[in-house]
């Protein structure tokens, strides 16, 4: 495994633990449950599916494991921004959840031009 890759997983687990830790400081009053649970769950599976890729088979094995890293990733950005908009949030982790989904959203590009795959199929999940 590369050091870019190894590092990236220290980066994953770090954000998932990050979360957890934010997670823990939100009043678990009516919807913030729910909204606790989405974002533990979707931040904690970005470094799980990312170890994941790290152990793909193949490109085509390694596109289809990066594209579950990345919806997840941006499912965690999205239910960070409900978390600021609600005042619930805290900024470092909105900044480092939209790096991570730039990150795997460009390893997708990447991957998914390598195997000859238009990347177009992919604007309308990122829209």
């Amino acid at each position: 495994m590369t050091p870019e890759a190894e590092a990236l997983k220290a980066r994953t687990k770090k954000f998932a633990l990050d979360v957890l830790a934010f997670v823990d400081t939100i009043p678990q009053v009516g919807s913030n449950r729910r909204i606790s649970w989405q974002l533990a769950d979707a931040a904690t599976s970005v470094g799980a599916n990312y170890r994941a890729v790290c152990r793909s088979r193949s490109d085509e094995e390694f596109a289809a494991m990066i594209g579950v890293v990345l919806e997840e990733s941006d499912e965690s950005l999205f239910w960070l921004e409900i978390c600021i908009e609600r005042t619930l949030g805290e900024r470092s982790l909105l900044i480092e959840a939209n790096e991570l989904t730039a990150i795997f959203a460009a390893s997708s590009n990447t991957i998914r031009a390598r195997l000859g795959r238009s990347s177009a199929r992919n604007l309308k999940s990122e829209i």
